[in-house]
């Protein structure tokens, strides 16, 4: 008797199965245990220091500190406390001020996407890059505001085109500062820190702090935008 045609029905029988079971668009990817590593354990641990939890460093592993950080995390947010962070622990970390026209210009938010920036410091620059594996301009700048509950678009032209226009003399820590670099209008831009400093991801140094008044920054300079208010 050929049984190679039995293997091959149950083997499809089981797909289907799991296929039934699988939640549409869920991706495994998506759910965190102790134990695993990578960019997406980097992102929850940053977004848990930018909520005031107890995490030494963001260094991609999920380790016992990390857990109990989620686990208090979801007993506040009115969650299972198991520490595994699925479907639903990510909607809580990702929830907050989504609209940034909304948003209140707190002072412990400033601070947070301030610190959450300078640790980012000494990632290379990618083209197209929005992890902690490499960033662009937009994509550092994108990836910080996430990391503090306020979402942007992508690109460096389309986070211009938020807030309300601050002028160079009253430049706050936390607006973003733009400059015309490979491409006319807003083609580059950064998170001013204060003191004439703003941290950006530039091609040749990386996630780095430079000056505004600097021979290269100076010229390009095109204007800011405030988006905490």
């Amino acid at each position: 008797m050929n049984t190679f045609i039995p293997k091959v029905i149950a083997s499809i029988a089981v797909a289907i199965s799991f296929a039934l079971l699988t939640p549409v668009g869920a991706h495994a990817a998506d759910i965190l245990r102790p134990g695993d590593r990578g960019s997406e354990v980097t992102f929850l641990q940053e977004r848990l220091q930018s909520l005031g939890y107890n995490i030494p460093s963001a260094d991609g592993v999920y380790g016992n500190l990390t857990e109990a950080a989620v686990e208090n995390f979801q007993a506040n947010s009115g969650l299972d406390a198991d520490g595994i962070v699925g479907y639903q622990t990510w909607d809580a970390l990702r929830s907050g001020n989504s609209q940034v026209s909304r948003g209140q210009r707190s002072r412990y938010l400033i601070d947070n996407i301030i610190q959450t920036s300078k640790r980012l410091q000494g990632i290379p620059y990618l083209w197209g890059g929005d992890t902690p594996q490499g960033f662009d301009c937009s994509g550092f700048t994108q990836y910080v505001f996430r990391l503090n509950g306020i979402n942007l678009p992508r690109t460096a032209d389309e986070q211009y085109e938020l807030g309300v226009p601050v002028s160079y003399d009253n430049l706050q820590p936390g607006d973003m500062v733009f400059f015309t670099t490979y491409a006319p209008g807003p083609s580059h831009n950064g998170i001013y820190i204060g003191n004439g400093l703003f941290i950006n991801s530039s091609s040749s140094h990386g996630v780095s702090i430079a000056r505004m008044d600097n021979s290269y920054w100076a010229p390009r300079y095109i204007g800011a935008k405030r988006i905490l208010r």
